[in-house]
């Protein structure tokens, strides 16, 4: 089929490459020229596994690129709208994008098109949509608007669309899901998960792909409370740490007990520094706006976004309790996206905690295997950058880990001991056995478990044991 995509940010430019991996011809348009000069050139703009090898695999030939809406809805069956929808200040999805791409898509609808939401929208967007195009002058039955929320998590953003958990299609007539049942065939039928160059398949996935097709409305409102529902688990085992801290408490060993039952399930039981990037902080506030505006008071929502918020504040307070002054400080930190995987700095608890402890005085020396860059851009020039963890380390006061990169947890530590001069690890993400932390010479802080400590330091010491 041929398929165009507007928008070349996260989603569009994840979609667009697998689209064209499954088999379509994709135009992906963006009024951004550089944007658009670059990624003709070659250039991949976010970090994200695999993508770069889709973009090399079908540039030129499957996958082009344009600032011509016009002739790429013209040329296309199907237009995915994949544009922003920044947060307002009250809280809401701005709209404008989608508004402007709706009005500018109505001189091109010359035959059938099917109009697909794929950003993240609130309920009711698709209707809107419609209204703009007929408002324009569209022929009611030259078109039909369907909402296909996209489930892809940063970092794992090219399996997640090509192994889905679900395909959610929201349509409100035959004719319509006709033609995205078409779009996704490859995956449902099972036909690409065949083909030599298919993506491998990850852990706990299942093929083919189920399809769930649904009104629009039911489909808007599924990505909204999934998001919602997902951040509400995130805060919800980070207050179960905080209640396991105040009374001698294993986080993990009630994690366990908790995830093994089959209801609720180990996935988002991860105690930390509280969620962010560019879907939960967003879509939680959304969604809350859109039930206030429907008469409901969500208010489990705020409780939700309030947890996540202190939690970060918990965090820094954990490290003033490890240092007791953080004036003058200097601490090593590894990570600075918001997750492992990705260069996104958005919502960055990491981001956060680092601008919230350089208030505080502290001297800070950052490391992240890819969003130093990102963060250049957006962060004072009084944050250093180190070229590995150990050189963060490196005659800091004591060592943060805020994002759960892989590399961090399978550290020298030894050798990260020596580094280091004060033997300190504040590990925001729990990547380390307290137990194997304390045998290695550490004093060792961590989410929802009783801090560990060397044998025979004494406990007077213990916040700050300079090393001989």
């Amino acid at each position: 089929m041929r398929i165009a995509v507007v928008g070349s940010g996260y989603v569009g430019l994840v979609a667009g490459a697998c689209f064209a991996d499954l088999g379509h011809n994709v135009i992906l348009v963006d009024n951004d020229e550089r944007k658009l000069a670059a990624l003709k050139n070659g250039q991949v703009p976010i970090h994200e596994k695999f993508l770069p090898e889709l973009l090399s695999r079908h540039r030129g030939n499957r996958l082009t690129f344009s600032d011509d809406l016009h002739e790429a809805v013209r040329a296309s069956a199907v237009i995915f709208i994949a544009v922003g929808t920044p947060p307002t200040e009250r809280g809401e999805a701005d709209l404008s994008y989608v508004e402007s791409v709706a009005r500018e898509i109505t001189g091109a609808v010359d035959d059938y098109k099917v109009i697909v939401e794929k950003s993240t929208v609130p309920v009711y967007t698709s209707e809107w949509i419609r209204k703009i195009i007929l408002r324009n002058g569209a022929d009611p039955d030259s078109f039909d608007v369907a909402s296909n929320p996209e489930f892809l998590r940063e970092g794992t953003a090219v399996t997640d669309f090509l192994f889905p958990d679900r395909i959610v299609v929201g349509c409100d007539n035959d004719r319509c899901a006709t033609v995205l049942r078409e779009v996704y065939a490859p995956l449902t039928s099972g036909k690409y998960y065949e083909s030599a160059g298919a993506i491998p398949q990850p852990d706990r996935t299942s093929i083919p792909a189920p399809i769930i097709v649904t009104s629009t409305k039911s489909a808007e409102l599924i990505k909204h409370a999934s998001n919602a529902f997902l951040a509400m688990k995130i805060s919800f085992i980070n207050a179960v740490a905080s209640m396991c801290e105040s009374v001698g408490a294993n986080v993990n060993q009630v994690c366990h007990g908790i995830g093994t039952d089959s209801r609720i399930g180990p996935r988002f039981l991860n105690p930390g520094i509280g969620y962010g990037g560019s879907c939960f902080p967003k879509d939680v506030m959304a969604f809350r706006a859109v039930a206030r505006e429907c008469g409901y008071d969500f208010r489990l929502l705020d409780e939700v976004m309030r947890i996540n918020e202190d939690q970060r504040d918990r965090f820094v307070k954990k490290v003033r309790s490890a240092l007791w002054t953080l004036r003058g400080k200097h601490l090593g930190v590894l990570g600075l996206a918001f997750k492992g995987g990705t260069d996104d700095i958005r919502e960055s608890p990491a981001i956060l905690i680092v601008q919230a402890l350089m208030q505080e005085g502290c001297k800070i020396t950052a490391y992240d295997p890819a969003a130093m860059d990102r963060t250049q851009e957006v962060m004072n020039s009084n944050l250093k950058y180190a070229s590995s963890a150990y050189e963060a380390a490196t005659g800091a006061d004591a060592l943060l880990i805020l994002t759960e990169w892989e590399e961090f947890a399978n550290l020298d530590l030894r050798r990260l001991n020596d580094e280091l001069k004060y033997p300190i690890v504040i590990d925001g993400r729990n990547l380390y056995d307290p137990e194997v932390m304390a045998a290695n010479g550490f004093i060792y802080y961590s989410v929802g478990r009783a801090a560990s400590h060397p044998e025979g330091v004494p406990a007077a010491l213990r916040n700050g044991t300079k090393k001989a």
